[in-house]
């Protein structure tokens, strides 16, 4: 998909069709992130930072379920 870089006030932005927010699930208002990867730049509708510690917590609570549970029960 080829987009054009468009003047938006002082800014430089891309209009992203609807097709492409259809894809990623996102509309207007909505926040998308971008992480730089070795093949170039990647979109993102979710915070791949918050995604990765939610990894780690669900580890954890895997791990640690015993004593959650203990703690809950108090």
């Amino acid at each position: 998909m080829k987009l054009k870089i468009t003047t938006i006030g002082n800014s430089a932005g891309v209009i992203l069709p609807k097709e492409l927010l259809a894809r990623l699930r996102v509309d207007k208002g909505d926040e998308l992130y971008v992480t730089e990867t070795p093949d170039g730049i990647k979109l993102m509708p979710h915070d791949p930072v918050f995604a990765q510690q939610m990894e780690v917590a669900e580890r954890v609570m895997r791990k640690r379920r015993t004593m959650l549970r203990k703690l809950a029960d108090s």
